[in-house]
């Protein structure tokens, strides 16, 4: 089994892109922290993200449940092959890309200590339109919610210096039945299987804007996905 450790840890500044007068939608100006960089040395990890590091939409990204967004190495050469475009490591915002990790073997509460710092994982991301305008493929966030393909994120529960190269060392593994792609597949695959919403949204470790989600759904007030996906972009 591969190495579990951050292949590269990313981090930067919000940044305006587009232009203002542009008559393509995808190609009109915004603003985003999904621009990072590669991170040299070690970089400090409070309880809402590293130092220095910023976004810009804080009603739906960032706080203590989206402390650091990770996204694993190896997706990005099905990304390369699939839309025929090079999108480079770090060109999906995360803060730790990394090794030895996926969707398939990441659980909902896994706890690690990585540096000095602990963390746990907190929900999957779920995909905005954000990527999509960076990388001109409108339909990116519906893209990734098909091949689950999200990434997820920890919450951080003591914090400390953290930098690339370190390993991920596993303190606590309490819910091994709710992989990050098990949840993707309650959220997005099966919307109309009740007991699975149910029991998903009982698991002490999920974010809170999850069990919000769906909750909405076991009452059926779930609204559309529309403006998350594609936002401005159509």
């Amino acid at each position: 089994m591969e190495h579990r450790k951050i292949y590269r840890l990313f981090t930067g500044k919000v940044k305006k892109a587009g232009h203002s007068d542009a008559e393509n939608k995808m190609d009109q100006e915004w603003e985003s922290g999904i621009f990072k960089e590669p991170a040299e040395g070690s970089v400090y990890l409070t309880k809402t993200g590293f130092k220095g590091d910023e976004v810009a939409d804080r009603k739906n990204h960032g706080g203590p449940e989206k402390a650091v967004f990770v996204y694993p190495v190896r997706h990005y050469e099905e990304w390369k092959r699939e839309l025929h475009a090079d999108i480079p490591v770090g060109g999906n915002g995360e803060n730790f890309a990394v090794l030895g990790m996926d969707e398939s073997n990441i659980c909902l509460g896994d706890t690690f200590k990585i540096g000095e710092a602990i963390v746990q994982v907190s929900q999957p991301r779920r995909p905005c339109w954000k990527p999509a305008r960076r990388h001109k493929v409108i339909d990116l966030a519906l893209r990734i919610q098909k091949t689950g393909r999200t990434g997820w994120y920890f919450r951080v529960l003591k914090e400390g210096h953290v930098q690339a190269g370190d390993a991920f060392e596993m303190v606590d593994h309490p819910c091994p039945g709710w992989t990050i792609e098990a949840c993707n597949e309650v959220m997005y695959n099966q919307t109309g299987n009740i007991g699975l919403a149910e029991s998903l949204s009982e698991c002490r470790y999920l974010a809170d804007n999850w069990k919000k989600t769906l909750n909405k759904r076991l009452q059926g007030r779930e609204g559309s996905s529309e403006p998350r996906v594609f936002g401005p972009n159509r």
